[in-house]
């Protein structure tokens, strides 16, 4: 028994019969077994209990054990205050603060079906790519699904874009930029080129936008590549790099990107020069991104961004390829920063001006091509085939927020499928 499977099987009324009784023999007789709260503070909120001929309205808190009301240390937390009923699983110790106030515990494992909870064991154990492998069918998706996912997803990284912009105080072309970064380190280097990017002012960054070769040396300098430069052109960004560290007084740190476990397109050095590249195109960015009102307006400001003409036949300093050829963005890259980074950022920014942009942004995912990798390919053997970036990243969302971490409880999916078998 977990406290979930508690939770779920109160919601549902999962009970062999219900002629309640708390610890001490006292009936009780639930009205309104109330409103499951999956934020913080009691389980169930609003309900109505019926007891030693009392009529109580308030909340119900459950647990496994009834010491883990001590153990969670609720008795000093303001939002456990209005607790009319303990309902625990099994009543392993009085809790005197319940007793001084009279508020009954109802044990549960004797109304409970055992069937009811091995059922459950058995759905969520096993290695599959979901729980419900073997039960689930595409029909079991709810109206809406994909739309619902991917505005989660939205709100989630909403909240954490609100948290950079209060650091940057408000400005929202540095959270940008830090995201853009963040986008263009991919899975290896994701946080260390934020790092890189959150150490610049971003107000640096306005002030040298229009001298790419100063955009690269600010960002190779602060990667530590400079120190011992090889060739012309790392002296050259060397100087350069002098220069800002002296003009803008910048802090002697080197934050050292990696290259193990990257192809030579995805290098370090390839990504900061692409970046630099976007920031000298577009000197006004930011407001092209949240002005652009279609996918194709979006791929229109990457189309062109490449390295500099140094990285045309090398991937890293002083070493020659054998291929000669611009480093452009692919049109996979650039969806992904429009999926990672342009449309919470699109969102992010509405949202905190009060304006509707849900439909335009759901608009923008179905626009936009499905992505490929391990997750998407999962679903698809299990007949869910993604279309379109809306699928895909629901898709995945849900993966990560429901089936991996075996959450089928707090799944409409896994909700329907439990209440049939």
């Amino acid at each position: 028994m977990n406290e979930k499977l508690l939770q779920y099987l109160w919601n549902f009324k999962v009970f062999n019969n219900f002629d309640f009784k708390d610890t001490d023999g006292n009936p009780i007789e639930i009205l309104n077994f109330g409103k499951w709260n999956t934020d913080s503070g009691p389980d169930f909120l609003m309900a109505t209990i019926k007891t030693k001929n009392l009529i109580l309205v308030g909340n119900i808190e459950l647990h496994v054990k009834s010491s883990d009301w001590i153990f969670h240390q609720h008795s000093a937390d303001p939002n456990y205050k209005n607790i009319i009923l303990h309902v625990v699983y099994l009543h392993d110790m009085e809790i005197d603060e319940f007793n001084a106030q009279d508020i009954s515990t109802l044990e549960l494992r004797n109304y409970i079906d055992e069937n009811s909870s091995n059922k459950y064991e058995k759905f969520a154990s096993g290695n599959q790519f979901i729980s419900c492998e073997s039960l689930f069918t595409p029909d079991k998706i709810p109206v809406f699904f994909h739309e619902e996912n991917v505005l989660k997803k939205l709100q989630e990284k909403s909240a954490s874009i609100e948290e950079d912009l209060q650091k940057s105080k408000n400005n929202f072309e540095a959270v940008l930029f830090h995201h853009l970064a963040y986008s263009f380190g991919l899975k290896v280097n994701a946080f260390i080129f934020k790092q890189i990017a959150e150490s610049i002012d971003f107000s640096i960054i306005n002030k040298i936008r229009q001298n790419r070769t100063q955009l690269e040396a600010l960002f190779f300098g602060i990667s530590g590549w400079l120190e011992k430069p090889t060739d012309n052109q790392m002296r050259v960004w060397k100087r350069e790099f002098d220069f800002l560290t002296t003009k803008f007084q910048l802090p002697a740190i080197k934050i050292h990107p990696k290259f193990l476990r990257l192809r030579p397109p995805n290098f370090p050095t390839i990504r900061l020069s692409q970046l630099a590249d976007l920031y000298f195109q577009h000197q006004n960015l930011f407001s092209k991104m949240i002005s652009a009102k279609s996918v194709d307006g979006l791929y229109e400001v990457f189309k062109d961004v490449k390295a500099s003409e140094y990285w045309d036949n090398k991937f890293n300093f002083g070493k020659e390829s054998n291929t000669n050829q611009p480093k452009m963005l692919s049109k996979d890259f650039i969806s992904l920063i429009i999926l990672n980074t342009i449309l919470p950022i699109k969102y992010a920014y509405h949202k905190y001006h009060n304006e509707e942009i849900s439909d335009e942004i759901i608009h923008f995912y179905k626009s936009l091509p499905p992505e490929r990798n391990t997750v998407v390919s999962n679903w698809e053997k299990l007949k869910m085939k993604a279309s379109t970036a809306l699928e895909s990243q629901s898709l995945i969302y849900h993966f990560k927020s429901n089936c991996e971490a075996k959450n089928c409880l707090n799944c409409g999916i896994g909700f329907k499928i439990l209440k049939e078998i």
